[in-house]
């Protein structure tokens, strides 16, 4: 059985410290194979954020990978972000969005990120073809057997939902791993727990999502994912762990929301009209 811990959106700069040592000491307990982070370490790519979220990582002394939150690209540098948008992340450029390889169990991540697109919100998601193929190629190229998780930021499906924050491309993307066999797709973004199957053209597909280790909660208390994964059988065991002791199914939203949008906290900044597109409303 292999376990692996998935936590999502700390949010470096408005994170919960008590559920990140919290965090930290399961980890420092239980070893996990690895722990896997689905984006926004940060709250505003602040290079001291990224500082904070690097010492706090390399503390962990367990393989790590990391996708890259939409939080996580410049807010303020328009330049840096369509040049440059990771310049801040090299403390940690080895873990972005890399694959694992462990006993029976492939990590493949899947870049939802945009540094622009052709919509106003640019923090919402966005699966371009050479992203896919990217992610299609890695799992052609795991070990014959391997068990399959995709790693990704945003949700790729709203299931149940209107679409508000539909990630472009995602529905495609999902089918694509469907055919495949993929085991789950792991996401974070909308601070809640979930874990629904969604049925594509290519058969169903399970979408796990984690919710905040940040205080920028929604619905329910910080929290992380511990996965128990059987590599013979493929059979996968989700309990969402908080702090609150609260049972699994009531950390678990039945939809992903199409308004999962954390509170603005007092004090979050607010881009000049006409100098920073409007990449960071109050969202996720």
């Amino acid at each position: 059985m292999t376990l692996l811990f998935h936590i999502s959106d700390l949010h470096f700069g408005l994170e919960d410290p008590a559920a990140l040592a919290w965090l930290a000491d399961c980890v420092a307990r239980e070893r996990p194979a690895a722990v896997l982070i689905t984006g926004d370490l940060t709250m505003r790519a602040r290079p001291r954020e990224f500082a904070a979220a690097c010492d706090w990582i390399g503390a962990l002394d367990v393989p790590v990978t990391v996708e890259v939150g939409n939080h996580d690209l410049p807010y303020f540098n328009l330049v840096e972000r369509l040049f440059d948008p990771y310049r801040r992340i090299r403390g940690i450029e080895a873990l972005l969005e890399r694959e694992l390889d462990l006993p029976g169990v492939a990590i493949v991540p899947l870049k939802t990120t945009a540094r622009a697109q052709w919509r106003l919100d640019w923090s919402k998601g966005r699966v371009t073809p050479k992203a896919l193929a990217r992610t299609l190629a890695a799992i052609d190229g795991a070990p014959p057997g391997s068990r399959i998780l995709v790693t990704a930021h945003h949700p790729l499906v709203e299931a149940g939902t209107k679409g508000r924050a539909l990630t472009r491309g995602g529905a495609r993307a999902l089918r694509e791993l469907a055919a495949r066999g993929v085991t789950a797709v792991l996401t974070g973004h909308v601070h809640d727990a979930f874990d629904l199957v969604q049925s594509t053209a290519a058969g169903p597909i399970r979408m796990i999502g984690a919710g905040t280790l940040s205080r920028r909660i929604r619905s329910t208390p910080p929290s992380f994912n511990a996965l128990r994964l059987d590599p013979t059988t493929g059979a996968l065991d989700v309990s969402v762990r908080n702090l609150a002791a609260v049972p699994t199914p009531d950390m678990q939203i039945r939809d992903i929301p199409p308004d999962a949008l954390p509170p603005r906290e007092p004090g979050d900044p607010v881009a000049p009209v006409g100098t920073v597109p409007p990449v960071d409303p109050p969202v996720h």
